[in-house]
This record gives structure tokens, sequence and C-alpha cells, in this order.
């Protein structure tokens, strides 16, 4: 291979700096970090949160709808943007789960609070996560609802036991059936993928978890800690948020 040959032969395939780079800004990321609560936010609304000036937000916001990793809604006059699918949703919540520490120790009780109760229960996009998703996913595992022999993967078994619980899952999508998606505080995987938001879906839908505050942080009911007590076996304990 000549130095021509190998020049091209290391610049073909996908373009991972580009991606990389639109990630590499504090601003940026903290906007795809934000946007993992699933919903669509306005470009004043990630300003503020981010704390910087509107016309700054809009030039990060036009970089990252350009690299495809964030979608664009209007109505009428307003504007919106969210994570263009949950395969983003899982590529920044697993590098989150790489990233170290940055944030200072919370300077009040109320602030903790809201930490231990993302850390607990919390969405990831469109399916559960902390330490909730991710014991859910052990107990499917230890059930052989799922397995993980070619990768995490639903068993005959666990499509029977969704379909006992009265859960559909969407067919004839390209969205994967079942993903392993790294959880950011636990560390450890947690499901993902059209099996993940189904079940997330039905335990809001028949009252077993329910949203605190208006960040992605959830709360398992009574109901809820009794269901999947008698569906998966968790504890009492884990299911309670300290």
């Amino acid at each position: 291979m000549d130095r021509m040959d190998m020049q091209r032969a290391h610049v073909a395939g996908p373009d991972l700096a580009t991606v990389a780079k639109l990630l590499a800004d504090g601003t940026r990321a903290g906007f795809c970090l934000a946007l993992l609560d699933g919903r669509a936010w306005t470009a004043t609304e990630l300003a503020r949160h981010a704390g910087v000036a509107p016309s700054t937000a809009t030039e990060h916001l036009h970089a990252l709808v350009r690299g495809n990793l964030l979608a664009e809604e209007r109505q009428g006059r307003h504007r919106y943007v969210r994570l263009a699918g949950p395969h983003v949703a899982e590529l920044v919540e697993s590098l989150a789960a790489m990233a170290p520490e940055r944030s200072p120790t919370p300077r009040s009780l109320s602030a903790a609070g809201r930490r231990q109760a993302l850390a607990h229960a919390r969405t990831c996009y469109d399916h559960l996560a902390g330490t909730v998703g991710v014991a859910i996913t052990d107990a499917m595992i230890e059930r052989r609802l799922l397995d993980l022999e070619h990768g995490l993967g639903l068993t005959s078994a666990g499509a029977t036991w969704l379909e006992d619980l009265g859960i559909t899952v969407p067919t004839g999508t390209r969205r994967p059936s079942v993903r392993s998606c790294l959880d950011w505080t636990e560390r450890r995987p947690h499901l993902a993928g059209a099996v993940g938001a189904a079940l997330c879906s039905h335990a809001f839908d028949t009252g077993w978890i329910t949203p605190v505050g208006s960040r992605r942080a959830v709360a398992v009911t009574p109901l809820g800690r009794q269901e999947f007590r008698r569906h998966l076996g968790l504890s009492e304990l884990l299911l309670s948020r300290k």
C-alpha cells in the first residue's frame, strides 16, 4: 500500500471526531444531559438551565441539530428541540457513566435530595434508569426473562411475561427490541430499547411510578412496590428511596 492509499484508508469511515467535538463543549453537553428527560425544550429554557445568553444557546443548538444529535420541532412561532432519538439518549447516558464526577457537593438539603432522587430512579429518555432501573434489569436476567448469551436479549419466557402484564412492544420499527444502556450513576447496564420503553410506559400508565418534580426523577408508588415485588421479587427496601 503506497502513501496515498494509506492516507485514504486512514480517513475512510465514520467521522467520530465530529461527534466528539460537539459533546466536548460543556454547554452543549449540558443541553444533551437535560434533554434526557425525553421532553422538548425551547432555546430559552435551555439557556436558563445552562446559565448562558439566549443567543449563545441558539448557536449551540444549531450545531447540535446540524450534527444530528438534536431534532427541531416547530409549533406556530415556537421552536423546540429534543434528542434526535433513543440512540442519542443511550450514547449520552453511556458517556456520562464514563465521565469523571465534576459536580460540587450540594450545598443544600434540597439539592442533595434531588441528586439522591435521580440516582435512585429516573427516566433515561423513555426507559427506566438509576438504582431501580438496574435492579429491574438484574431481576429480569435472574428470572431468565432476559439473557446475555449474544448480548442482552429477550427470551421467549420474557415475551410471555410482557404479554401477561399486558405490555405491547411495538414492532416493524428500526429500533432494537432490547438494548443495554450503561447507567451513569450505577455504572452498570439498565434495560433500554423498545422493551425498556414499553415497560417504562406501562409503569407510568398503571401508576407503578410517578414523576418527582419537573425533572427526570421518579418515585415508585406503594402499588408499584407491590407489583415489582410480585412480578420481579424486588425488595421493599430497594424500591423505597431513603
